[in-house]
């Protein structure tokens, strides 16, 4: 009864704040310069280093359930699978993680705003069962362009995220008319879970100037950056006007980060704007440590929210200690094989994989729980276990 409560006015309030349903677009009058003066700052350093203290070394995965293809299938009213979330994380808690990175998607709201926050309050429900306390990303610019609610297409067999969706899609990201949905979104899905102590952290938006070479090239937009830059400036500005007690990110995940002045654009706006850095990195145990020595310039606590990429040299026996070394959170791509199809490579894209591979790319489980590898859930748990 207590949590039916809590999840009823956590969405009451929601959508009192920020109703979505169809308007004219006259909503648009909410303005950037309303959203600047009445947004908290950036955090100081020293207020997201208190932050940190309080967290414990964080360690966890990029989540989907074993039953879901994308973002949206987790979470769409028909196929929201809370069984296998709950087995899931459970088998997660085991090992000792303590976080999930877990993608919404703006489609949801606009269909049902109320309902979609409901069941992100279920989800969270269910990991802080597991004593996990899940990060929620916003937007996503890798994969499929072209997103739609509604039944998801089946696996393409051997195809690694073959049906993964960005956020948004391409079309609302060429057109400025939809930033006032965007904007209900960003603003209505943060303000549901503003003061919310089951969620560790907002990251806005994920690899947002990825331009999906190797998958869909072919009809991404050339100039996909210079979209995505203002929407993304925007975002943090949008997702700060409602005071969340979180910290905000965007992680950088390419290029050099030898120093400030080395950083595109892009990415000056991702480190500028974040409470805390984040990053990725699939390279090996050295390059791993190059990159955290790279990013303590910015002396805040760092996370790496994507990592472990085993065909890329990328293995937990390589990075995990060496995030610990350095007290830097470490989420890995990847908990349970699926429908996503990660434990093949990048390469399937463009190569034919008919059988499983022999080393798996991502992820740690097989659905009915054993591990992949059991030496490296006994590290993950050794670590996560000792102080």
């Amino acid at each position: 009864m207590k949590l039916l409560k809590s999840t009823v006015l956590t969405v009451f309030a929601a959508f009192l704040l920020f109703n979505c349903s169809p308007k004219k677009e006259d909503n648009q009058a909410s303005t950037d310069s309303t959203a600047t003066s009445e947004a908290r700052e950036i955090w100081t350093k020293e207020q997201a280093k208190e932050w940190y203290a309080k967290q414990g070394w964080l360690v966890g995965a990029d989540f989907l359930p074993s039953t879901a293809i994308n973002q949206l299938e987790m979470f769409q009213e028909a196929s929201f699978d809370t069984a296998t979330i709950n087995r899931e994380l459970g088998w997660a808690e085991n090992i000792g993680m303590n976080t999930m990175r877990v993608y919404l998607h703006d489609l949801l709201f606009q269909q049902d705003s109320a309902g979609f926050v409901k069941r992100v309050g279920v989800f969270l429900d269910i990991a802080k069962k597991h004593n996990i306390k899940p990060m929620l990303v916003l937007f996503d610019s890798c994969w499929d362009p072209f997103p739609k609610l509604g039944t998801q297409r089946s696996p393409k067999p051997g195809v690694h995220n073959s049906g993964w969706v960005q956020s948004p899609g391409l079309n609302a990201l060429k057109d400025s008319t939809q930033y006032a949905r965007l904007e209900r979104y960003v603003k209505g899905t943060v303000a549901a879970f503003a003061n919310d102590d089951r969620v560790l952290a907002w990251d806005i938006w994920n690899e947002p100037d990825n331009p999906n070479t190797s998958s869909y090239g072919k009809v991404e937009i050339p100039n996909k950056v210079d979209y995505v830059l203002p929407l993304l400036e925007k975002s943090f500005a949008w997702a700060r006007t409602v005071n969340p007690s979180q910290p905000l990110t965007a992680g950088v995940w390419n290029g050099d980060w030898t120093s400030h002045e080395t950083l595109k654009p892009i990415e000056k706006v991702m480190i500028d704007q974040s409470d805390i850095v984040t990053f990725h990195n699939y390279e090996d145990a050295a390059d791993f440590e190059k990159r955290i020595k790279q990013l303590q310039q910015y002396d805040r606590p760092m996370i790496c929210t994507e990592y472990m990429s085993r065909g890329n040299g990328s293995f937990f026996k390589g990075s995990l200690p060496i995030a610990k070394k350095y007290n830097v959170g470490a989420i890995n791509w990847g908990l349970v094989s699926g429908k996503s199809q990660t434990i093949y490579p990048w390469d399937s894209w463009k190569k034919t994989y008919t059988s499983e591979p022999e080393l798996w790319f991502h992820d740690i489980f097989r659905k009915d729980g054993t591990p992949y590898k059991k030496e490296e859930t006994d590290l993950i748990k050794s670590l996560t276990a000792s102080k």
